[in-house]
């Protein structure tokens, strides 16, 4: 992308976080031959010929075939092709006769918009209302877009293309393509009505994936119900209240908070349960003293983790299918705390075991001596010598020669090993998947922090390096800093820039 997506200029800052929007729909459609039903009619498919060319190989050429609501998925996906032979409306078998089914996607991305151009109008805005008019033509992915300049504003744009649909058709699950009251209206939200705030009463604006619009709001469209339950958004916010001078080095110890939101809640129940002295108890014994923060090197939050995951797997892996096994992300850190102050809910009963029926305690007691186990055979004998970064280790891997498959290839692009702080629904957000076990699946690519009466104080962070070469200098240079939670300068006027250059990249014309 040859502009800066977030970042600064000399006049205003801006970052994004996923809005979310629920701007996808999958139609089930009813083919025969070259054509689909719709309205009761037989309409043609649109087909295009997409060739891929294969370094030292032949061609390989795909026939896309695409409905009015776009292009036929099930074509390419096999799985999903097999899943759609008696699919129709919820409860609703199709028509009775010689049809085939295939499944579309409707999807506000497929349809071409200036996007990128409008990064590069944003680029160039100096006040709300550039900052505004460059995000109108930002269609895809809707993003949460903070803003503050040197004037001293501060501001919030939701931005995308979300679809209005029919009353009926809420796009939660795959619905009939044959019938027209299913189709989209073909209108939007309009950009004016999405929602925004410049200058808020409390002087804060945050955001971290959390609901922008609430039930009650009185907000005239549906954006999404797909939202995040908002611990990392409440958390930053109190944080914010806290402090009316916040500084640089304050913003980046927000970034960097660890604090876990559900340890509070869950920690009293595990302190409560009876352990046997000793082995089995010296775990639990470390979260007595626990602040709930999750850096690196802590033990307690080692056992905390192990426990929750094995509370996870105890609980719902015995009712639930594979495919719907706890991520252990923030919804589960809602339903585990409302699931806790009912100890005889009948979740907490194991379906395998005939004889017994299992409460909470007795879940709450196996997940830690579970734990116990684990972290004995994967760390270490003495609970006091545990720590998080340990079992919470970030691997870089390649998008495409580190998924060769080829052991030596793999190696030389890949880089991994770092033990890292913070977890899923945390500021310092590094999530991880409870059913893959603690490694790190996600995280922050850059962090940065501009104050904006001094931007040659800028800090910043890349995740990885500013090259793209496995075997540069650059290509994970940051790294190491990015996981103990320091930032570089980032310098902005001229001569600050020339102050710190180590190197000058020099492009000219052609000729």
């Amino acid at each position: 992308m040859p502009g800066v997506v977030i970042g600064h200029n000399a006049d205003i800052a801006w970052g994004f976080t996923n809005l979310a929007p629920d701007t996808t729909d999958l139609y089930v459609e009813r083919i025969r031959g070259d054509r689909w039903q719709h309205g009761g009619r037989l309409r043609r498919l649109a087909t295009r010929v997409e060739t891929i060319e294969v370094r030292g190989g032949d061609d390989v050429e795909l026939t896309v075939r695409a409905t009015a609501h776009g292009p036929i998925l099930s074509d390419v996906a096999g799985d999903l092709g097999e899943l759609v032979t008696d699919a129709g409306e919820s409860g609703v078998v199709p028509h009775r006769g010689s049809w085939e089914h295939a499944v579309s996607l409707a999807w506000t991305a497929l349809d071409p918009h200036p996007t990128a151009d409008a990064l590069f109008a944003l680029n160039v805005a100096h006040d709300w209302r550039s900052f505004r008019a460059a995000l109108a033509d930002f269609a895809a992915p809707g993003q949460n877009v903070v803003y503050a300049d040197t004037a001293g504003h501060v501001g919030y744009q939701a931005t995308g293309r979300v679809p209005v649909r029919r009353a009926g058709n809420d796009g939660r699950l795959p619905t009939a393509g044959w019938l027209p009251r299913n189709d989209w209206t073909g209108r939007y939200v309009p950009f004016d009505a999405l929602p925004r705030v410049l200058d808020p009463e409390s002087g804060l604006v945050v955001t971290a994936n959390q609901a922008v619009v609430g039930d009650r709001s009185g907000y005239p469209y549906h954006l999404t119900d797909d939202w995040d339950r908002g611990y990392r958004s409440a958390r930053i916010s109190a944080l914010l209240e806290a402090d009316d001078a916040l500084s640089v080095d304050d913003m980046t110890a927000v970034q960097l908070d660890d604090r876990n939101p559900l340890a509070p809640v869950l920690t009293p129940y595990l302190l409560r349960v009876e352990l046997p002295r000793g082995y089995y108890s010296d775990g639990r014994e470390l979260l007595r003293r626990w602040d709930f923060q999750q850096p690196s090197d802590s033990a307690p939050a080692a056992y905390f983790n192990a426990v929750w995951r094995h509370l996870l797997e105890l609980t719902f892996h015995d009712e639930l299918p594979e495919e719907l096994w706890p991520d252990g992300g923030e919804r589960w850190f809602a339903v585990v705390a409302d699931l806790v102050t009912r100890p005889g809910d009948p979740w907490w009963d194991d379906v395998d075991t005939t004889t017994e029926v299992e409460t909470r305690d007795q879940v709450l007691e196996e997940a830690m001596r579970a734990a116990r186990d684990e972290l004995t055979a994967r760390l270490s004998p003495n609970a006091e010598e545990w720590s998080w970064g340990r079992l919470h280790r970030l691997e870089l891997r390649n998008s495409t020669l580190g998924e060769s498959g080829i052991g030596p290839v793999e190696r030389l692009f890949n880089r991994g090993g770092w033990e890292v702080a913070g977890g899923g629904s945390i500021p310092n957000a590094t999530g991880w998947d409870a059913v893959e076990g603690y490694e790190v699946s996600w995280a922050p690519s850059m962090r940065m922090v501009v104050p904006l009466d001094d931007l040659d104080a800028a800090r910043w962070i890349s995740m990885t390096g500013v090259s793209g070469h496995a075997f540069h200098e650059h290509y994970t240079d940051q790294t190491d800093l990015w996981a103990r939670g320091e930032t570089l300068p980032w310098p902005f006027g001229r001569a600050a820039v020339d102050a710190a250059a180590e190197d000058e990249l020099a492009l000219l014309p052609a000729g």
